[in-house]
């Protein structure tokens, strides 16, 4: 991932659009007013000095594992926009809950790197149902299309209950040296759960980037920053409510804070 090197930490927010045409919560935003919106918080959220963002459809609840094909247009639209108005931002893809489409996405535009939540490797129980590893089928799109974009794999995502859980180092090797992940998002329940994660994790992947995933808030991301190479916000920010818009002023305590 571009900007990842030596000692630097990547401050990274989430824009999380309303909810796409063809999804269940949508309305009347055409996808013109979507992008704009989106395009508004990418904006302010660089001028408060993020290092980039990660695009996802998170308000399209409730999400199926393998997502629509209007979807994956959708957010190649908006993604796009956001691409050519802010090239100098890092930029990664999730798109709920299919690596597939993400890395799709993500290869279309030339985003920096793809996260894949849930589903890279084993099972997990959410309220879609179970959500089945999709890393064999990510190491052939990759094969396949020959792309070169990173693949950061979430393990053991908060929200998710793991079928077969193993311990946190296991499961982390396991994603970089069994299905090819180039980077790790993981988080607890907790500051000190992160804490014990990152540490044990470390432990097997060596100097594999990790990036935390949830969690951080404006008083604890200082001291969560010393472990991890990384962090992605979006809750703490829209005042405890990711169907909030950002919160410039919260974006700029977090900011100040991570980078301190």
């Amino acid at each position: 991932m571009k900007g990842l090197k030596d000692n630097d930490k990547i401050i990274l927010s989430m824009i999380q659009p309303e909810p796409l045409p063809g999804s269940y919560r949508h309305r009347d935003m055409d996808i013109q007013e979507i992008t704009d919106l989106a395009l508004k918080e990418t904006e302010m959220v660089a001028e408060n000095h993020f290092d980039g963002v990660i695009l996802q459809n998170m308000n399209d609840m409730p999400i199926r594992q393998i997502s629509r094909p209007e979807a994956i247009a959708y957010m190649t639209r908006i993604g796009m926009e956001i691409r050519k108005r802010f090239p100098e931002l890092i930029m990664g893809i999730l798109i709920n809950w299919d690596g597939v489409a993400g890395l799709s996405v993500a290869d279309a535009i030339g985003a920096d790197f793809v996260r894949v939540e849930h589903l890279f490797t084993g099972a997990n129980v959410t309220s879609a149902g179970i959500l089945q590893a999709q890393c064999v089928e990510i190491a052939e799109l990759r094969k396949r299309t020959g792309s070169k974009v990173p693949v950061y794999a979430d393990v053991y995502e908060v929200h998710g209950i793991p079928l077969g859980r193993k311990p946190i180092g296991d499961a982390a090797w396991e994603c970089v040296n069994e299905a090819f992940a180039d980077g790790l998002f993981m988080s607890g329940k907790t500051v000190e759960e992160s804490i014990q994660m990152a540490k044990e994790a470390r432990m097997r992947v060596g100097d594999t980037p990790i990036f935390l995933g949830g969690g951080a808030t404006g008083e604890n991301v200082h001291e969560l920053m010393q472990y991890y190479d990384g962090v992605s916000v979006a809750t703490w920010i829209k005042n405890g409510d990711m169907k909030n818009p950002i919160d410039p002023e919260r974006a700029k305590i977090f900011i100040r804070e991570a980078k301190r």
